[in-house]
């Protein structure tokens, strides 16, 4: 009985799921199908039928590794926002200072033109 409030999440889950893709299906339009291009695996900017030995361009890791960077941000904010009742004030002050840093930093980032692609 312990388990009944996870099985319950996990039918609304599922039964959400399958209601929001029956949904597309019905609004999907056959309109892509004019485009050959958009049937490819990749539609990125570069050919994806090119050679497997290709370079990327550099800004491919950059931007990966800024949102690797701002991805493990969510992962520290979920625990702290579940035990936010019992770490007090200083866990509060402690969590919003490493989010000034966070926001500090990717207005530098900003700043600097390293999120622009041109």
């Amino acid at each position: 009985m312990e388990f009944a409030p996870i099985c319950v999440y996990l039918v609304i889950s599922l039964l959400l799921s399958l209601i929001l893709i029956g949904v597309s299906f019905l609004f999907a339009s056959s309109s892509s199908l004019a485009y050959p291009e958009k049937l490819l695996a990749y539609e990125c900017g570069f050919d994806p039928l090119d050679d497997a030995k290709s370079r990327f361009d550099t800004r491919f890791y950059l931007i990966s590794i800024l949102f690797i960077i701002f991805d493990l941000e969510v992962t520290f904010l979920f625990p702290w926002a579940v035990s936010l009742n019992k770490i007090g004030l200083f866990g509060f002050w402690s969590m919003i200072v490493f989010l000034l840093i966070l926001t500090i930093g990717f207005i530098y980032e900003w700043k600097k033109g390293a999120l622009d692609w041109e």
